[in-house]
């Protein structure tokens, strides 16, 4: 079997002495893997690095057996050009990490994050912007992926205006002044979820990743019984201040 797509690179292992394995979001065909002879080189190791794009050709026995990329050439080296912000650095590995994290090999409707991943990792050298596209793409994530949060009106009243809050059991978004005395108990919906045009300072990028990152780790990772990557950890400690 032979087939070709564009990838975006999720991580990389040693195979024998200079082999990689490649693990790959695809542009169709969700996750996959596929081996590289001599990926492990000197000469070919900056291109493997989580969160470059690539031009993919594999061929294997069979589809759901370890192939080899035939072809596997780097397009764009994420990493490398924000060698000097450790933030967008740890967009990168959060990114790569949710997504092996969530996705199974094969699943095909990781392939849905794919365009939106790759907007979110080419904003990265803006950094007035791209704190608030890494929110929405976790958000986006969660949909895709069946797991989507309910943010078009009031769980309690239907009103579809003044949303400020969300229910951590429900998903559901609701009004404060609806919400009463479990008004404590819900997480903080920023508004820039809500309207594209709306500004996000720093309290909002951290009201959404927790609002987010909740949902990632009650929901999405617990389904597959796996964790909070440390990496989106790592993150949102760096974005509770300056970018």
């Amino acid at each position: 079997m032979q087939w070709r797509d564009a990838g975006l690179l999720l991580g990389a292992r040693r195979f024998g002495e200079s082999g990689l394995i490649l693990d790959v979001l695809t542009q169709s065909r969700g996750r996959r893997s596929g081996l590289v002879y001599g990926g492990a080189s000197r000469q070919k190791r900056a291109q493997f690095e989580p969160g470059n794009t690539l031009d993919l050709s594999w061929s294997g026995r069979l589809e759901d057996q370890l192939g080899r990329f035939e072809t596997a050439e780097a397009q764009k080296l994420h990493a490398a050009r924000h060698l000097e912000s450790p933030a967008a650095l740890s967009a990168i590995s959060s990114l790569t990490d949710l997504l092996r994290q969530a996705l199974d090999e094969g699943d095909s409707a990781g392939s849905a994050m794919y365009d939106p991943s790759l907007v979110l990792l080419d904003s990265l050298n803006d950094a007035d912007i791209w704190p608030a596209l890494y929110v929405r793409w976790e958000l986006g994530l969660l949909t895709a992926l069946g797991f989507g949060l309910d943010l078009e009106k009031c769980a309690l009243s239907g009103a579809r205006d003044g949303l400020s809050h969300v229910s951590p059991k429900t998903g559901r978004a609701v009004v404060a002044e609806e919400a009463g005395d479990y008004l404590s108990r819900l997480l903080p919906l920023p508004t820039f979820l809500l309207d594209p045009g709306a500004e996000a300072n720093l309290a909002d990028i951290s009201h959404g990743l927790t609002l987010t990152g909740h949902f990632i780790e009650t929901r999405l990772l617990s389904a597959v019984h796996r964790g909070m990557p440390p990496s989106r950890k790592r993150l949102a400690l760096k974005l509770a201040g300056p970018v």
